[in-house]
């Protein structure tokens, strides 16, 4: 009974360890925790992130597979775009979780589409294989109760601190807002550059908000004053302009 009391214990150890595992494999990074490192293949060569992030901001896109319709649009949507993120400093990387070789002939095909009226688009941002789902199960998007990779639909912004400063998650029948991403991009780095929040519905050039008084008597001393360039709605809501 105490051998049979023994191997009963060694196997709920062993159980508890996997299942431990696959919750630390399987855990989405958190907004503010460093981007996870990986090295992998890609249509423009070998890749290592972070480590040679070189002061950028990142948008780094994930799809369950090459050649689908809807991660087509979205693919051909941000090459479109990518003069706009390259002006914004950042860099796009897409990940998908067939072989090099597949992105390579998808690349091909997406590169002789003219799509909504536009040129056919040269694809310049690489595009990274995860065959084997490690990338995937870092960033938290392989799901230890589906068999398939439908939940590779991630977007993940990283700061040039390499810190992960936006999430987002679609699933496989709604495509990617590429202006929201980009909206997102350009609020994340005017709240850092000025120290302001923004509303709801921001958009570039609109107003923003201060960041809230602290204490009683700092609000205080923001209401008698009145500086003419504030919009007080609130004592905790206060809007300005930004040069």
């Amino acid at each position: 009974m105490r051998q049979i009391s023994i191997i009963i214990a060694i196997m709920v150890l062993f159980v508890k360890a996997g299942l431990a595992q696959d919750s630390k494999e399987s855990r989405i990074p958190p907004i503010g925790e460093m981007a996870p490192k990986f090295t992998a293949e890609s249509t423009t060569g070998t890749i290592t992130f972070p480590d040679n992030n070189n002061s950028k901001w990142t948008i780094l896109f994930s799809h369950p597979a090459d050649f689908t319709a809807v991660c087509s649009s979205e693919i051909l949507e941000l090459s479109s775009m990518q003069e706009d993120f390259e002006k914004l400093n950042t860099r796009l990387m897409v990940l998908s979780t067939d072989a090099v070789s597949s992105h390579i002939e998808w690349v091909k095909s997406l590169e002789t589409i003219k799509y909504k009226g536009r040129d056919a688009q040269k694809i310049r941002f690489p595009l990274i294989s995860d065959k084997d789902h490690s990338i995937s199960s870092k960033y938290g998007m392989i799901h230890s109760f589906s068999s398939t990779t439908k939940d590779v639909r991630g977007v993940f912004i990283v700061d040039p601190n390499d810190k992960i400063a936006a999430i987002f998650f679609y699933p496989m029948n709604v495509g990617r807002n590429m202006e929201e991403i980009k909206r997102t991009l350009i609020a994340l780095q005017t709240s850092e550059k000025n120290n302001v929040l923004m509303p709801a519905n921001w958009t570039p050039g609109q107003e923003v908000l201060l960041q809230s008084p602290k204490t009683s008597a700092e609000a205080d001393k923001l209401l008698t004053e009145k500086p003419s360039e504030i919009e007080y709605v609130s004592w905790y809501m206060l809007f300005k302009k930004l040069p």
